[in-house]
């Protein structure tokens, strides 16, 4: 089944250094714009991180030192990805808890302001894994009936996103064509940042999502416990989630 799109949507992939957001860097990464129309724009690229890639990250993706010694920073292509990026929805396999939150990070780090509450958000293996439990290379097998040849590849992983996806809406007759709907069903919470250290609850009052303040109105706790917020700023959370507790905090002083 073909996407029913009103506006471009993304399909990406990273491979990275490792899985720490604030301290890995990207190596790869690779996209594929679908445009209304059904035109496909094909991007990677391989970027220098400016640091050893450790071993055991290449013995997954097989990227090396060496393959990126020439490669440009990503400081160097981040306005340019930002570009393909804008005025697109976003997709991809685990991205709302790894791709876009790293993807954002380099942004910041790169200077780059990038607005990432525009797109809607649409997780592949969300929606996989509601409905079958399995990872991609399964994904692909069990939906496209094909084996995954080049796993951990940007290029070939952003490909099999995309194609699992389309699958996917063939298979489910309740799995709605509309991208707004799909944002809504692949999302594991309504987070407030992209991390979902904040989340909207059910009366949609932003909450923390974790450790002992779980559950707890954001504002309530900075009211009962102003060092809570001198904790976060000096933790190490990303970017993003310390300006959304920054807006909570700056609305708590009010």
């Amino acid at each position: 089944m073909q996407l029913n799109l009103r506006k471009p949507i993304i399909f990406f992939d990273l491979e990275t250094t490792g899985t720490n957001i604030m301290q890995d860097r990207i190596v790869e990464i690779s996209l594929i714009k679908i445009m209304p129309n059904g035109e496909e724009i094909e991007y990677t690229k391989r970027v220098n991180p400016e640091r050893h890639i450790p071993e055991e990250a290449t013995a997954v993706h097989h990227i090396t030192d060496e393959d990126v010694a020439q490669a440009p920073t990503f400081k160097m292509l981040a306005r340019e990805i930002a570009a393909k990026f804008e005025g697109s929805d976003i997709a991809g396999f685990n991205s709302n808890r790894f791709d876009i939150p790293m993807l954002a990070e380099e942004f910041a780090r790169a200077n780059v302001d990038f607005d990432f509450s525009k797109p809607r958000f649409i997780d592949v293996q969300t929606i996989f894994h509601k409905k079958e439990q399995r990872t991609l290379v399964a994904a692909y097998r069990f939906y496209c009936g094909k084996e995954l040849d080049g796993a951990h590849s940007a290029n070939a992983d952003t490909r099999a996103t995309y194609e699992v996806l389309k699958a996917q809406l063939d298979r489910y007759d309740d799995l709605p064509n509309d991208m707004d709907e799909l944002s809504k069903y692949s999302a594991p919470n309504r987070n407030v940042d992209l991390m979902g250290r904040i989340i909207l609850n059910d009366q949609d009052i932003a909450v923390i999502n974790f450790g002992k303040y779980k559950g707890k109105p954001v504002i309530e706790v900075f009211k009962r416990d102003p060092g809570y917020y001198s904790w976060i700023l000096q933790g190490d959370f990303a970017g993003d989630t310390k300006r959304a507790f920054t807006r909570f905090y700056m609305e708590s002083k009010k």
